[in-house]
């Protein structure tokens, strides 16, 4: 071979391990080498802020019209998703959302309900977390209900806590030991929850949707291990009277969905005692019209090799006023607004007749689908785009138009400056 040759082919090696190594260095963020062209490309994005926010379906209101005390209190009850969270998961996210609705006041403690089975008081089912936000007057409140059921799931991932130690965890690369780790603390969650732990981590739920209908910021527990009955409810009056609305992530909206299907044959059923209590409550809860606010959403994929709902293809029958079961309606509607970035690998949107198909009929379902990006989508040079898929799956709960989009809707007078300009409602009507 020529020496020209040899010149030539070793060029090309070098130019290419150049290419492969400079956009290493743009991906893993070093500050060592390149600092200035990757800073002054990642200002340039920051600037052109051109991220998707696409809305299709009915407007809606958000939490901001209900504030009003004299008009009942506003509760909101965060779910969250896979992995291992400890209490207070959801601060930064209320703290938003308590900004954008102009709640600069919050209570000096929060109280935490450690959650027991009724039936079997000895069971731990996780964490309550209960804070309060007012307006600078005292005349506008929110109460913000966080549960956190890991602790249900908790014991059983620890199969896989040796996966994590030294003995394994060295023999792989950096990147791929964390990514390992981040896999086993997430994956199991899912496989767990069709187990025997569904029934646990339903009861939780329907015990912080027990808890959020009860009373108000003075008659809540400031701390301890508790129970909620049915019995045992404030006031019918004050439950017709409250607002209440849903924040989930991931598989939390699976969760929140199976709950408050859970409590509609809980409801439904004439065989329960003190029917006469759960009867009005049934009643109370058919006027009412709440928001499931899915971040991730991932209700299609966590739909496979599930049975249908005992109630299911009806909404007509029991969702209008002239249907034949219009009477056995768990709630007046079910506003489901889905939150999905396309480049968050579990997140779905939610198809036209899912509803219809796969949630029970007695939640009176409405759908609103919202593709956003909230990871940001980078051209490498040419070389093509690229989303972190880690950040299009956790970064819905900090994103500014997520959190205006909760607030204050789409689509109504109150609806936030950023929403108006950054996102594109379009929308639907039969």
């Amino acid at each position: 071979m020529s020496q020209q040759k040899k010149f030539t082919n070793l060029s090309k090696i070098n130019y290419k391990r150049l290419l492969f190594f400079s956009v290493a260095v743009l991906l893993s963020g070093c500050v060592s080498l390149g600092k200035g062209v990757t800073q002054a490309f990642l200002e340039k994005h920051a600037e052109n802020d051109t991220r998707v926010c696409e809305i299709w379906g009915t407007g809606f209101a958000g939490i901001a019209p209900y504030l009003h005390k004299d008009n009942g209190k506003m509760k909101v009850l965060m779910v969250h998703g896979v992995g291992n969270h400890l209490p207070g998961y959801g601060t930064e996210f209320s703290e938003k959302l308590a900004k954008e609705l102009d709640l600069p006041v919050m209570s000096k403690q929060h109280k935490n309900i450690a959650l027991t089975d009724p039936l079997d008081k000895n069971k731990k089912l996780g964490n309550l977390r209960i804070n309060r936000f007012l307006d600078s007057t005292k005349t506008k409140e929110l109460l913000f209900y966080e549960l956190t059921w890991s602790e249900i799931t908790a014991k059983q991932k620890e199969v896989l806590a040796y996966d994590n130690s030294g003995e394994y965890s060295f023999r792989r690369a950096k990147i791929n030991d964390l990514m390992k780790k981040f896999s086993n603390d997430t994956g199991p969650d899912p496989i767990i929850y069709l187990g025997e732990s569904k029934n646990d981590i339903l009861t939780a739920f329907v015990q912080s949707f027990c808890w959020m209908t009860t009373g108000d910021w003075e008659q809540l527990p400031q701390e301890g291990n508790s129970s909620c009955m049915l019995t045992t409810l404030a006031p019918l009056e004050t439950i017709a009277h409250d607002h209440y609305a849903f924040v989930a992530h991931s598989l939390g909206s699976r969760i929140t969905i199976d709950g408050l299907q859970l409590i509609a044959e809980k409801l439904g059923s004439p065989k329960q005692k003190n029917a006469a209590t759960q009867q009005s409550l049934a009643a109370a809860l058919k006027t009412k019209h709440i928001p499931i606010y899915m971040m991730s959403n991932q209700l299609p994929m966590l739909q496979l090799g599930r049975t249908l709902p005992q109630m299911n293809g009806k909404t007509a029958e029991f969702c209008q006023q002239s249907g034949a079961h219009y009477s056995e309606r768990m709630l007046a509607k079910t506003s489901i607004i889905a939150f999905s970035d396309p480049n968050d690998l579990l997140s779905y949107g939610i198809p036209d007749r899912f509803a219809e198909k796969y949630l029970d009929s007695r939640l009176c379902v409405e759908v609103t689908n919202i593709n956003i990006n909230v990871a940001t989508v980078f051209d490498v040079f040419g070389l093509g785009e690229v989303a972190n898929p880690l950040e299009a799956h956790i970064g819905y709960d900090t994103d500014d138009r997520v959190i205006a989009l909760i607030a204050k809707g789409v689509g109504n007078e109150n609806t936030a400056e950023i929403v108006k300009k950054r996102c594109r409602w379009i929308e639907t009507i039969d």
